[in-house]
């Protein structure tokens, strides 16, 4: 009797909860809803995710902050948000070289980015164009490897930091075009464009939108494109595989995660509500202009994804010997 008095205690205990969790779900958002993102403001990254914060908010009747926290390769504002609450209120703006390739060259990361987050979609992505100065010989991808070759030294190309895309795509071109390529590194995006403007380098693999400026102003010519397929902004550019070195593909994906643990009803909620902002046609045709493709799922897809990305770049740092600085 003791034994089903307590049943029927713990039923009634859950069944009066059920509502109060249903209430609270339907209720989802009633405050403010704050997306970190671990980049200073005006980068295209930060760009893109206020104008998507923008729609959702707005289409969800509730205000969005975004907190910009750059600095340390993204890490601290992981570290800061995986120790949040898990109510939807905090989201992350996750991307594949901080969940990917900075836990492979950084042993004592302090986060996992599979088991410390909840994946709710990826939102946008973008690949990188390969460009070398105008003045160079090289007019194909395989004039540049034949020129690589031919140099006792080979070619120096620049990065815009150890571990970072540019750095992962030299070293994938380097592992499959066998040409002679050293990393020289700098300090973001924009002094590797400015300095291979100038001569001072061989190639970089860029953002179109950091690079765009040079290649209009006739500095720069752009050989090849990082994605699997050409881009509307870039008819005329062929694919890395098309240029003849499959396997030299990297696309930089952006995506909204939270801390983990979070309630399914509301995982599905941000899930579908950021597609809806991200598929919305005028925010399509904004950054369609920048080569930037949105890009969302499922959160279960998105899982895949991450984990995907965790094995493929961990093996490419491991076998291109990559080591933080």
């Amino acid at each position: 009797m003791k034994i089903m008095t307590a049943s029927i205690g713990a039923l009634l205990a859950f069944m009066a909860a059920a509502p109060s969790a249903t209430a609270q779900t339907d209720q989802f958002p009633s405050r403010p809803i704050t997306i970190i993102v671990p980049f200073p403001p005006g980068g295209s990254s930060d760009v893109v995710t206020r104008l998507v914060a923008q729609k959702f908010g707005e289409n969800l009747k509730t205000n969005v902050v975004i907190d910009n926290r750059g600095g340390g390769g993204g890490v601290p504002a992981a570290i800061a948000t995986k120790q949040m609450a898990p109510d939807g209120y905090t989201l992350f703006l996750a991307n594949n070289g901080l969940f990917a390739i900075m836990p492979a060259l950084t042993a004592d990361i302090r986060f996992d980015p599979i088991k410390d987050f909840q994946p709710v979609t990826p939102l946008f992505s973008f690949p990188s164009v390969l460009v070398v100065p105008a003045n160079s010989p090289a007019k194909t991808v395989k004039d540049l490897v034949a020129l690589a070759k031919s140099k006792p030294g080979g070619l120096n190309y620049a990065s815009q930091g150890v571990g970072s895309g540019g750095h992962i795509l030299g070293e994938m071109f380097r592992l499959r075009s066998g040409a002679s390529l050293v990393h020289v590194p700098y300090r973001g995006a924009g002094p590797a464009v400015q300095d291979l403007a100038a001569g001072n380098v061989d190639l970089l693999f860029s953002s179109y939108v950091s690079a765009i400026g040079q290649v209009q102003g006739g500095k720069l010519r752009i050989l090849g494109w990082t994605a699997t397929k050409r881009s509307p902004a870039l008819p005329d550019v062929p694919t890395m595989a098309e240029a003849g070195f499959p396997g030299t593909e990297l696309e930089i994906w952006q995506g909204i995660v939270a801390p983990v643990g979070m309630p399914a009803p509301i995982v599905r909620k941000l899930n579908e509500e950021f597609i809806k902002a991200a598929k919305s046609p005028d925010i399509v045709a904004k950054v369609a202009a920048q080569a930037v493709e949105m890009y969302t799922t499922t959160p279960q897809e998105f899982a895949k994804l991450i984990a995907a990305d965790v094995e493929r770049l961990g093996k490419v740092i491991r076998e291109a010997g990559i080591k933080a600085q």
